[in-house]
Order: C-alpha cells, then structure tokens, then sequence
C-alpha cells in the first residue's frame, strides 16, 4: 500500500503539470521538472507496484500527459520528457510482472488491476492527433542518416517505436466492449486513428530501409500486434464489394443466432408453464432404484429427459498443476474499413519488406542480440504464409521463409522449448504458447508447399519436389510431429494445440503418400545390404597362410645349425656388426 505522504506528495505533482482549458492545455511554470518528479517516483516504486497504480487510478495519463504531448511537441525539451513518462505508464502489465503471471490471490488481483487501467488509457489514443505529433517526429528523425544520429535521437526514435507497441499491446476487453464482429473496438479505432495519420507508411518505410535494420524487431512486433485479431485468409478475400457469399454467410450466421435466441425463449416458457409448486411425480420404466423396483422422479417432466446420477455428488478437484491448459482464440472480424486498410497494408508489406525483415530478425534471434521472443518471428511466417497462399500466390514473397533452413529453425526451437517446459514449470503456458505458434508456422509450410506443386511453373514445381524430399528423408524432421504427438500433455498444452497437431500430422502423411505414389520405386529410406560369403578369399588366405609357415620351416632348417654352432663355440663376435641404438631417433632401417 502507498503511503499517504508519498500520496499526497504524487497528487502535488500531478497538479503542478497545467491544466485544460477546453481548447489548449496551459503547462505550468514548473511542468518539466514535476514530470521528471513523475519519473523519479516511478523508478523507486514499490514491488507491488503501488506508485504505477496509483498514476493509473488518478487518469493522469488522459488527462494531462496526452494533451501535453499534442499541444506542446515543438518544445523538444518537454515532449521528450512527457515520451518517456508516457512509454513507463504503458508498459505492458506482463512486462512489469517479468512475463509471468502472478499466482498469488492478492498479486493477482494487482496484475488485473493493472490490465484495467492499461485499457482505461488504451482510449486516450483513439484520437489521431496523437499519433499526427508522434509521426512528424518520427518523419524528423528518419530525414537524418542513420550513421549522423547522436544517441539521443536514436534512443528517441525507439521510444516512439516501443510507445506503439505498447499502447497496441493492451488487450481488449470483451465484457466491457460487448461488441459483435463487423463492428468497431477500441482496438480497431486506435488503428484507425494510426492509418489517419499515416503512422502505418511510416511502419512500412522502416521495415522497407535497410537503414534501419537495428529496429526491424520492434516493427515486427508492431506489425503482429496489429495484426492479431485477424484471419489471414478473411483478410485476403475482403473486398471494396461484399461478395454475394459473403452476404449469404453473414445472413446465415445471423438466421442462426435468432433461431438460438427463439428456441431459448420457448424453453423458458415451457419450463415455468402449469403450477409451479407441483412438479409431479413419476415412474422411470426401465430405470432400477437401489430395491430392484422402478426408480420415482420427483421434479418436473422436462428435466427427466437429461437426468443425471451424478446430481448432489462433489466433483473431483484437479491439482492446478494438472489442470488443462486454456487458450482464447482473439480472432475477429474487424469493421469493413479497417480490414480494407489492413489488407493493403499486408499487400505492400509483402511486396517490398517481407524478406528482408524476415531475414534480418532470423540473424538477431540468432546471434543472441534479442532478449528471444521468436514467437514473433514464427506468428509473422504463419500470417503472411497463408495471407500470400489466399491472395495472389507468389513463391518469390516469401522465399526467405520457404527453404531447408526454416525447417531446421522451427525443429530446433521445438526441442528447445519442450526441454525448458520440464525444467521451467512455471512458465508451461508461455513455452506451450510459444510451441503452438512454431507449430501453426510448420503447418503453413507444408500448405505451402502443396500450394507449389499445382502452379503452372515447372521451376516452382521442381522446388517444392527438392523441399519435400529433403524433409521426408532426413530423419529429423520426419519424426518431429509423432514426437510432437508422444509428449502431449494435456496439463501442458491446449486443446486448439492438439487440434492442429493432428492436421499438421494429416497433412504430412497424405504429402508423404503422394511422393510415395509419385515415385513408383517408393519412398527408400534406408536399404540393407545382404553379405555374401565368399568362401574363395577364405581358401586362398588359408592356403597363402600354409605356405608362409613352410617357407619359415625351410629357412629355420638353413639358419638352425649355424646358429646352434655359434653359440656352443667361444668364437668372437664380428666387430663390423653395429647394433642398433633404441635412444637415437633415427629410424632403425637407416643404422643398420
């Protein structure tokens, strides 16, 4: 709990920033120092992150940061102060908690706490002036050479690039919202705001520069977070038009949820129709009791049609550690608008920067340079994968995630994070969370690799044989999904996770059969050789054996009785014959 001096001394300061006057915001004398004040307080905070709270409850954010950072961006001083400020406050609550969700009830209560205010301040940027002041500083920035920029500036630019991702990183709030597909979130009208202020070109420009290949890891995580709430394949369909199937699913889905709503209705009433305070009684033929005779139902008729035997009965309490894992999907339709200009984002992405931001963030994740999220990096091959499959079919978009390597990529990352998932068990959820998006990315390559082999190109065609037959053979990457299949836990990983494992599995064992039938000699992974014996060898070895022994036999006979004579006489031994010396290192042949 905070402090009531410490309290008083926050709400001070949050006074002395200016105030609203309707029109402009009036910074006060003493603005910039009560921000760095603001700062200072949020650097000393507490572990249960009671001065952040405290910032969230009291709004400041929307109601004095935000307007500071409109009306006052041509001071240079104050606005790179209040961007920092504003980047703290919005840091996601996982983040501040160290990506791991706090089990405690009383922590728990703070994460969510901290959730609740994060969206509060979500809404402060659905105004696209905001993001108007963010993207001429940023256009600033970027008109200088990324090899003139001071450290100031460059640390400047980050922090607008974290900013996004922050404010885009919030959750939703479905309860609160209550809104259906096809109409507007918060989520939604901040990327509207962005697409008003043409923040999303900027984002394009970026991934697009080679120049500025030392922030593509923020741009991809801007991209997803864009990106989240949509299908890849609804996203390619969408049209300036609706189609006319479009239209039919649409009525059909809404013929559904109103039959749905009248059925229920009909229940209702049939349920409290007659007296209420008799219910009945009845005989269930066929149904014995404990005496061997019919058992009596005593409620109402309706409900003897689902009854169980189960009712009154204590239901079996699961350790938490073996519960199943849940997974939401946050999948949704977005309104017409917003998936219009999503789209042609994905569009020019794809044809411009795709390849070589997937390239460069590959090389980071690999040299260690990033604190490792390559789930980022596994959720962008998946979309763009399957938007490229549903839109225009183009193998040369995304010909840096569809080769050999990638798929050593995905294998290896897989065993690594089965191996943490048993030593770090307190962050199953998010290594099976991680496992499910390389998972999705391995299932859109082989996709896209049947996609291959019905295009007109017989280079294309060709390629994908290459792919398929490196994948089949290697042993590697031919066991991955039944090992996959083998450590499957339920406490470990979800049920939308095993749903896609075994589509990914079908979908490779009808590739593998079609390259089986496709070469008529089969699919030969290893063949053994049979040994012949030759008994030939073994004949002349033996007799070449027999005749070495009787050569010596024959020499022994020569050389015996001149040696026997020698030693039995006191002759002297010839002075000419040198011995050889076992010290020297010359070789004993050249001192004889």
């Amino acid at each position: 709990m905070i402090s009531g001096q410490l309290s008083a001394e926050i709400s001070a300061t949050c006074s002395s920033l200016g105030h609203f006057d309707g029109l402009t915001y009036a910074i006060d004398p003493y603005c910039k120092e009560s921000i760095k004040d603001l700062i200072r307080f949020l650097r000393r905070d507490t572990e249960d992150h009671s001065v952040r709270r405290f910032l969230g409850s009291s709004k400041v954010l929307k109601t004095d940061l935000v307007p500071i950072l409109i009306h006052h961006s041509d001071n240079d001083e104050l606005f790179d102060v209040v961007l920092r400020l504003i980047m703290n406050l919005t840091t996601p609550a996982l983040i501040v908690y160290q990506e791991q969700i706090p089990n405690d009830k009383s922590d728990r209560n703070l994460y969510l706490q901290l959730i609740s205010q994060l969206q509060e301040g979500k809404e402060a940027f659905t105004d696209p002036d905001v993001w108007n002041v963010l993207v001429k500083n940023i256009g600033k920035l970027l008109e200088t050479e990324s090899y003139e920029r001071d450290e100031d500036t460059s640390r400047t630019l980050e922090r607008i690039l974290i900013l996004a991702r922050n404010v885009l990183a919030v959750p939703s709030d479905a309860e609160y919202e209550r809104r259906p597909d096809n109409d507007v979130t918060v989520h939604d009208k901040v990327l509207w705001a962005m697409h008003k202020a043409r923040m999303d070109e900027i984002f394009l420009y970026i991934a697009s520069s080679e120049k500025e290949q030392q922030v593509y890891m923020h741009i991809l995580e801007i991209v997803s977070l864009m990106l989240r709430e949509q299908n890849p394949s609804t996203l390619a369909k969408s049209e300036v038009q609706r189609s006319f199937s479009e239209k039919e699913k649409d009525e059909e889905e809404l013929l559904a949820f109103r039959q749905a709503e009248i059925k229920s209705k009909q229940l209702k009433v049939k349920k409290y129709a007659g007296t209420r305070h008799f219910g009945g009684t009845y005989v269930m033929k066929g149904v014995k009791a404990a005496g061997d005779k019919d058992l009596i139902f005593h409620k109402p008729l309706d409900k003897a049609v689902n009854m169980e035997f189960n009712f009154g009965k204590k239901k079996k309490k699961w350790p938490k550690n073996l519960q199943p894992l849940k997974q939401v999907s946050e999948e949704r339709k977005s309104t017409f608008g917003v998936r219009l200009f999503l789209k042609e984002f994905c569009v020019d992405l794809l044809n411009g920067a795709y390849n070589p931001l997937m390239r460069r963030v590959k090389d980071i994740i690999e040299r260690g340079k990033s604190n490792g999220d390559e789930s980022y990096y596994f959720w962008a091959m998946k979309f763009f994968m399957e938007f490229n499959r549903s839109y225009n079919f183009q193998v040369k978009l995304v010909s840096e995630t569809l080769s050999i390597e990638t798929f050593h990529f995905i294998q290896t990352q897989l065993e690594n994070w089965n191996d943490l998932m048993m030593t770090d068990q307190k962050k199953i959820a998010l290594w099976s969370r991680r496992m499910h998006l390389a998972l999705k990315a391995y299932q859109e390559l082989l996709l896209t690799l049947c996609e291959m082999d019905k295009s007109p190109e017989e280079a294309v065609r060709g390629s994908s044989q290459v792919l398929k037959s490196r994948v089949f053979y290697v042993t590697e990457y031919r066991d991955l999904l039944a090992i996959l299949i083998h450590v499957f836990k339920k406490n470990r990983f979800s049920k939308i996770y095993m749903k896609d494992l075994i589509e990914t599995l079908h979908i490779f064992m009808k590739m593998l059969q079609k390259f089986s039938e496709k070469h008529r000699g089969g699919l030969v992974v290893q063949q053994k050789k049979r040994v012949v014996k030759k008994s030939g060898k073994k004949n002349s070895k033996s007799k070449s054996g027999a005749q070495q022994a009787a050569n010596m036999e024959a020499i022994w006979d020569q050389v015996g009785p001149q040696l026997s004579a020698v030693l039995q006489s006191d002759a002297q031994i010839p002075t000419d014959v040198v011995p050889f010396d076992a010290t020297s290192h010359v070789p004993i042949d050249e001192q004889k």
